[in-house]
């Protein structure tokens, strides 16, 4: 009987370790060996021997960890990437403040709130002012902009 209390013991201690080590960590990795190591004490406490004891504890303890990952994969995934830098701009709609003119080399859009230098995407067309244009890419610190809309009769200057 000596032995079957050492091995519950040491099973419980194991899985107190793993779940304190959980408190400190994030993932719900550790957690799955804490359960196994539980689940194992209790074999060990049914007085089974030491080899259906690390079974036990490899199994729930596998089990636990695929599932577990799903589910914090599901939970942690962000909704919505947060873009920084160039990135924000990439493939937003922008409308033509100053016209875009690459043979002047002029042309200022606006995205969101920011005013940026511009040029056409194929490189000869003018864009007028109050047009919408689509960021394509960069180049330098100039965004490469293509027309989707050209400015309506009522949006232009009387």
């Amino acid at each position: 009987m000596i032995h079957t209390d050492i091995f519950f013991w040491g099973w419980l201690i194991l899985a107190i370790v793993f779940f304190v080590g959980e408190l400190m960590t994030a993932g719900f990795f550790l957690m799955a060996f804490g359960v196994g190591a539980a689940v194992a004490a209790i074999i060990a406490l049914l007085g089974l021997s030491l080899v259906w004891q690390l079974v036990v504890f490899i199994v729930i303890s596998s089990l636990i960890v695929v599932s577990l990952r799903r589910f914090a994969d599901r939970i942690s995934r962000p909704e919505k990437v947060i873009q920084v830098g160039i990135d924000r701009v990439m493939g937003k709609t922008a409308i033509v403040t100053e016209p875009i003119d690459p043979i002047n080399e002029t042309g200022i859009v606006r995205v969101d709130a920011e005013e940026w230098r511009a040029i056409p995407a194929n490189g000869h067309q003018i864009i007028p002012e109050r047009s919408l244009v689509k960021v394509l890419s960069v180049e330098g610190t100039r965004l490469v902009v293509e027309a989707i809309k050209p400015p309506s009769e009522s949006e232009k200057d009387p």
